[in-house]
């Protein structure tokens, strides 16, 4: 198991992520950025599990009654809103550092949230109906592993959604150039060589059995923030399904 876990958990960046734990719920502080993307992935996210489960658009919980994991939760801004939508939910972070956190604040919101500082992989848990996993996948040692072990937590009619970083000229400018200088993002955060193509990610993703069926660019728009979009040379979020027979 040790083998499997290296191959997809770096330390150092487990390491870079806990060492920001304590002011993860500061929308000032470290993760500043993460708390200006969130309302933007859960309107792509609730839009998503609307077509995917019809019948519950106008429920706030549509996922009650549905298993949902969150990997690579952080501490907890994604998990939240997951359980507040009615999810039995269980979030895994590589830091225990995060893990500790998002526990402490998840109790003090009143939610009842699974977490574990337990990759993936060395989970026995399997058939969620909802995998989500934001802002991860560039950060793991071996992405065709990781998504191969998000896939087989996966229910048969189950929904994936991920988000990353697209490996262009711009987010190398958006995200590292300008967003670890003065754009509020911790230095040393992102390896632009990580990044992964839609296409680069569809292929893993095809070749995990899913099938990606919507994508969507998420941009910066500067009357608005961040904005859903057609462009996606910055970042951008994925759904994906088990292949159809």
């Amino acid at each position: 198991m040790a083998d499997t876990v290296s191959a997809t958990i770096d330390p150092k960046e487990a390491a870079h992520f806990g060492a920001m734990a304590a002011d993860w719920w500061d929308p000032a502080g470290s993760s500043a950025m993460l708390h200006k993307l969130n309302p933007v992935r859960l309107a792509y996210m609730r839009a998503a599990i609307d077509r995917h489960w019809p019948g519950e658009a106008r429920s706030f919980t549509p996922l009650a009654g549905r298993r949902a994991l969150d990997v690579g939760c952080g501490a907890g801004l994604l998990a939240e809103p997951l359980a507040r939508m009615g999810a039995r939910l269980t979030a895994l972070d590589a830091a225990p550092e995060n893990i500790a956190v998002a526990s402490a604040h998840a109790q003090a919101q009143g939610l009842t949230i699974d977490y574990r500082a337990t990759p993936v992989e060395e989970m026995a848990d399997r058939d969620f109906d909802l995998v989500t996993s934001m802002e991860v996948i560039e950060h793991v040692a071996d992405p065709a592993a990781f998504i191969a072990a998000l896939a087989g937590k996966l229910a048969p009619d189950g929904l994936m959604i991920l988000s990353t970083p697209n490996r262009t000229p711009l987010s190398r400018l958006a995200m590292i150039t300008i967003g670890e200088s003065v754009g509020g993002i911790p230095k040393g955060t992102h390896d632009w060589n990580r990044f992964l193509t839609p296409d680069e990610l569809t292929e893993l993703l095809e070749a995990a059995g899913l099938e990606v069926i919507e994508r969507s660019g998420l941009s910066f728009d500067p009357r608005k923030g961040f904005v859903l979009s057609s462009n996606s040379a910055i970042n951008y979020l994925l759904t994906a399904r088990h292949k159809r027979t």
